[in-house]
C-alpha cells in the first residue's frame, strides 16, 4: 500500500513560515518606526502654534490630562501655518526655484551622465572596473569639501578665470559665484554618479545580439541606437532621474554655498525658519509640502514598475 507524500521541507523546519513573516515584517517595521512615526510627529508640528517657548510649539500632547487633554490638544490644532505658505510668495519661489533647479539639472546629469555610462558599458571589460571608479571616486572625499573646492575654483582669481584668461575666451574675469551657474556647476558634480551608476547598470546588462540583429536587419548604428538601445536603458535613466531630481529639490549646501539671494531654494528657506527663526510650525508645513510634491515622481515610478510587470508576464 502506497504511503502519501510526505513535504519533507515542510516537516525538517516547522519555524520557515514563522522567519518567512518576520522577513516581510522586519521591513515594514523599520519603515514604520524610521519613516512614519518622524513624518507624523512633523505634521503634528505643522499644525501647531509658534511659541515662545521649549519646544517652540503648541499645543504639546500630555497624557497624563487623559482623554479630556486629547480632546483639547485636537482642538488646538490649525491650519494656519498652511494658510502662511500658500499667502507668502516667499515660499511660493522657494519652491518654484527649487523645481527650477531640480529639472534643469536633472537634464544636464541625463546629457553628460548617459554618454559616460553608455561609454563604460561598451569599453572592454579589463577597463570597465576601473572606468567605474573614476566616477565613484568622488564619494571617497567629503561632500562638504568637495563644494568649498568649488568655491576656490569659481572665485574671480580662482583657476576657472585663470584658465579662460590664459586661453583668451574672456578679457576680464567674470563673477562665477552667487550665480545660478555655480549652482549648476555644484549640482551636475555632486549628482553625477546617481545619474551615472543606474544607467550603466542597465546598459551593462543589455543583450547585445539585440544590435546585431538590427544591424543584419539594415539598421544604421544611429538608428539602432535610437530604437534599441534607448527604450531598453528607459529603466535606468527614471531610476537615475529620480535619484538626482529628489535629493537636489531639497538641497541645501550647494544654494547656500554658491548660489546668492536669488537662488533661494527651499531648503534654505526651511534651515531659515527653523535656526534664525525658530518657527518650527511654519518649517514643518513646508517640510510636508516638499514631502507631497516630491511623493509625485515616487508614485509615477511605481506606476511605470507596475506596468513594466504586467507587460512582462
Amino acid at each position: 500500500m502506497n504511503e502519501p507524500a510526505v513535504d519533507k521541507t515542510t516537516t525538517s523546519n516547522p519555524h520557515r513560515g514563522w522567519r518567512d513573516g518576520l522577513v516581510i515584517v522586519v521591513p515594514y517595521l523599520w519603515l514604520l518606526i524610521f519613516f512614519l512615526v518622524p513624518i507624523l510627529f512633523v505634521l503634528k508640528i505643522s499644525l501647531s502654534h509658534t511659541a515662545l517657548a521649549q519646544p517652540p510649539y503648541m499645543p504639546v500632547f500630555d497624557l497624563s490630562a487623559g482623554l479630556r487633554g486629547v480632546q483639547e490638544f485636537l482642538n488646538e490644532l490649525s491650519l494656519e501655518n498652511y494658510a502662511l505658505i500658500i499667502s507668502d510668495a516667499i515660499y511660493f519661489l522657494s519652491y518654484l526655484k527649487s523645481l527650477e533647479v531640480a529639472v534643469v539639472s536633472t537634464i544636464i546629469l541625463f546629457l553628460i551622465g548617459f554618454p559616460i555610462a553608455y561609454g563604460i558599458a561598451r569599453a572592454p571589460r579589463r577597463w570597465q572596473a576601473m572606468l567605474f571608479m573614476l566616477v565613484v571616486l568622488p564619494f571617497w572625499t567629503s561632500f562638504l569639501i568637495r563644494i568649498y573646492a568649488w568655491i576656490t575654483i569659481l572665485q574671480r582669481d580662482g583657476l576657472f578665470n585663470q584658465l579662460l584668461l590664459a586661453i583668451g575666451a574672456v578679457d576680464a574675469p567674470p563673477a562665477w559665484l552667487a550665480t545660478d551657474t555655480a549652482v549648476y556647476i555644484g549640482m551636475v558634480y555632486s549628482y553625477l554618479p546617481f545619474m551615472v551608476l543606474p544607467i550603466y547598470a542597465n546598459l551593462e546588462k543589455m543583450d547585445e545580439t539585440l544590435l546585431e540583429a538590427a544591424a543584419d536587419l539594415g539598421c544604421p548604428p544611429w538608428k539602432a541606437f535610437w530604437l534599441v538601445t534607448l527604450p531598453l536603458s528607459f529603466k535606468g535613466v527614471i531610476a537615475g532621474a529620480l535619484l538626482c531630481f529628489i535629493p537636489i529639490v531639497g538641497e541645501f549646501v550647494i544654494p547656500d554655498l554658491l548660489g546668492g539671494s536669488q537662488t533661494q531654494m527651499i531648503g534654505q528657506t526651511l534651515w531659515t525658519e527653523f535656526f534664525a527663526n525658530r518657527d518650527w510650525p511654519a518649517a514643518s508645513a513646508v517640510a510636508m509640502v516638499l514631502l507631497c510634491l516630491l511623493v509625485g515622481p515616487l508614485v509615477f515610478y511605481q506606476h511605470l514598475q507596475a506596468r513594466g510587470l504586467e507587460g512582462s508576464r
